[in-house]
Parts: C-alpha cells; sequence; structure tokens
C-alpha cells in the first residue's frame, strides 16, 4: 500500500472543496488505497489549523477527519533531519514522508526540497488512479 504525509494545506483544501483532488485522496485514504502517515507534531497542528475561526469549517467535519486520521492512519517515529527549510515548521512533514517511505502531498512545493516524493495533490492523483 502506498503511504503518504498530507501537509495541512491539503486538509483545509479537502474541506473546503469537497469535490477537489485533496478531498479525493481523503476519499482514497477512507476506502484504505492508501496509509496516511503523521506523528504527533502533525497532529498537533492540523489540529490547531483546522480549528482556526477564519475557517469557519464545521466542528462535527474537523472531528470526523481527525479521527478517522487518528484509527486508521500510521503513528512514525522520527529523527529531525539537518536540511534547511525556510519554514522550519514544515520539516515535520518531510522527515515523517522520509521515515514512512512515502510521498509528502503539499499545495507548497517551494516550502519544500526538490525531491521526488515532494508532489501535489494533481500529481498524485495523475499517477496512482489511472
Amino acid at each position: 500500500m502506498i503511504s503518504i504525509v498530507l501537509d495541512t494545506n491539503m486538509l483545509v483544501s479537502a474541506l473546503w472543496t469537497e469535490a477537489g483532488n485533496a478531498a479525493k485522496i481523503i476519499q482514497m485514504f477512507a476506502e484504505e488505497k492508501i496509509c496516511l502517515c503523521y506523528d504527533a507534531n502533525i497532529m498537533s497542528e492540523y489540529i490547531t489549523v483546522l480549528k482556526r475561526s477564519k475557517f469557519a469549517f464545521s466542528k462535527v467535519k474537523i472531528d470526523e477527519l481527525l479521527k478517522s486520521i487518528r484509527d486508521e492512519g500510521i503513528v512514525i517515529a522520527v529523527t529531525p533531519s539537518k536540511i534547511t527549510f525556510t519554514d522550519d515548521s514544515d520539516r515535520k512533514f518531510y522527515d515523517v514522508a522520509k521515515a514512512c517511505g512515502g510521498f509528502l502531498i503539499t499545495g507548497n512545493l517551494k516550502h519544500y526540497p526538490k525531491d521526488p516524493l515532494v508532489i501535489t495533490a494533481a500529481e498524485f492523483l495523475q499517477k496512482w488512479t489511472q
């Protein structure tokens, strides 16, 4: 099974646009076609960001999404990498992707090192839903 890590912007996109690429990836996870990996730092960011009042997401939808990630996702322990990041808060996603041997799916490629494991939702769907 393919392992992935979702940058928080992918969860925001999935909740905003239920027919969009990010939502399609969440659906693949729900159907157990892919494995979602995370660590405690990623989960903490998911919770903090999704509950921001500026998004006004339904508490029920947030809770359902986070519960499914906790229940069905895989918690990964990582050692932080020594790669330089413009924003060090992005490191956790990259490190978990490296540790689980999966893809890091993001809407912000420029935040990460050039690495074949760092891809957009559209690229992931193109490769894995044919």
